[in-house]
């Protein structure tokens, strides 16, 4: 592909948009993002909260360990982290510095300060609006469709800021319509690696120490740990347990950043760390592990293209089998290989719910990661699930678009049913 195509430049855009640090899982972290614009222009000091939300992302903040608060966890806790100690130009690393006089204050705020929580009235599956008061006064933020599209900022009946909000729209954000296997492929294998090393980088860094700590500490349900226990530490066990690693550390509280993919940490650490796993194994050439990377990450946006950032579908699911697809080109490297190792993988685990972020996302990573690495070892077979198979398309594009609409529209009652079960 050549530098000077457009599509060339998008998925240089389109990496450096996606592949953002974050600390903490990214729904309480936007809840943080949004009370800390707000306390920035409010006139005086919080006496009151409201923060209104979709039901997505209520389910994602509802059971997850806030980071930098020792230990609390759900909306109000991200809430209160982001109005005492949010430094909004870091956007989702907007707590990743908080001192120990912080962390009492937050506690203080939280015991002292009413915190409302309310069901947004809103059809979007994103929505995050915070209201602060200091007696008479008040400063209001609306977040909606990605985690850092601030859409209002009005305060005492001034709005200092305004933009429109579509339906599921992602304005601002380079256009993906265009992405598709073969392209992808393409400019994994002729990207000039200067134009993509330094978010390549910072997720390897980034990503393979938190799996590592994962592994150390005791956080979550130790996923990983169980896994190399019971299964010894060969490759493919390292590839899932590092990830699963990694997960249940930031879910639970590890205040190590995480290079994120999609809006998701637990989709950046599933999309990267089995292939970082692989590539060393192998002793493969940085360049070499570089593409891989490349591949894996804008294969997974492709997928969670169509679904959307949130949904009753496991955004794990999409980077597992976006992992597998960048181990098969280590391996082999073939548009064969990593389409029918692609297909293979989604018509194994496709469906698979999310119901919130919380340990068992690592159990559900593993899962995954699995998944995709089953559908190469199929193809080396010569074996592949074929179209008619159940949700199966023939071809890898139709196969991807098969899954956006069950993700997207078909579990849309589902996405429901979660919330109600979780809140009842």
């Amino acid at each position: 592909m050549n530098k000077s195509d457009q599509l060339y430049q998008d998925y240089v855009k389109i990496l450096h948009e996606e592949l953002l640090p974050a600390m903490g899982c990214t729904e309480p972290i936007a809840i943080s993002y949004c009370a800390s614009v707000a306390r920035e222009h409010l006139c005086g000091r919080a006496d009151r909260v409201l923060v209104e939300a979709s039901g997505n992302i209520i389910k994602n903040v509802k059971s997850v360990v806030v980071p930098n608060t020792d230990g609390l966890r759900g909306i109000p806790a991200a809430a209160a982290a982001g109005v005492v100690a949010g430094d909004p130009s870091r956007q989702l690393e907007v707590i990743a510095q908080v001192t120990e006089e912080q962390k009492a204050e937050m506690r203080t705020f939280l015991e002292q300060i009413p915190i409302e929580v309310r069901l947004a009235d809103t059809s979007l599956i994103f929505d995050i609006v915070i209201t602060l008061y200091a007696g008479e006064h008040y400063a209001k933020v609306r977040i909606a469709n990605y985690h850092t599209n601030i859409v209002l900022v009005e305060a005492d009946g001034r709005v200092l800021k305004e933009r429109p909000v579509e339906e599921n729209s992602e304005e601002g954000l380079t256009d993906r319509s265009a992405m598709g296997l073969e392209t992808i492929l393409e400019f994994a294998n002729t990207v000039d690696l200067d134009d993509v090393r330094d978010v390549i980088a910072r997720q390897i860094e980034y990503n393979t120490a938190i799996a590592e700590e994962g592994l150390r500490g005791n956080y979550g349900a130790n996923v990983g740990s169980v896994l190399l226990a019971v299964n010894g530490d060969d490759v493919k066990t390292r590839a899932k347990a590092l990830a699963a690693a990694g997960s249940d550390a930031r879910m639970n509280g590890c205040e190590l950043p995480v290079v994120i993919n999609s809006g998701s940490g637990n989709q950046g650490i599933t999309a990267s760390v089995p292939v970082i796993v692989y590539a060393r194994e192998m002793g493969v050439s940085e360049e070499k592990m570089y593409r891989a990377l490349v591949l894996s990450n804008l294969l997974g946006i492709h997928q969670k293209t169509g679904i959307g950032r949130l949904s009753a579908y496991c955004g794990a699911i999409s980077a597992g089998a976006a992992a597998g697809c960048g181990i098969a080109y280590l391996k082999d490297g073939s548009r064969d290989a990593i389409a029918h190792t692609l297909v293979n993988a989604l018509a194994i685990i496709s469906g698979v719910i999310c119901d919130g972020a919380k340990a068992s996302c690592a159990g559900k990573i593993a899962a995954a990661v699995d998944a995709g690495l089953l559908g190469y070892d199929m193809y080396c077979q010569g074996q592949q699930f074929l179209g008619g198979d159940g949700i199966v398309k023939k071809g890898v594009e139709n196969m991807i678009a098969s899954v956006g609409q069950l993700g997207r529209i078909g579990m849309r009652g589902t996405d429901h049913e979660i919330l109600n079960i979780m809140l009842s």
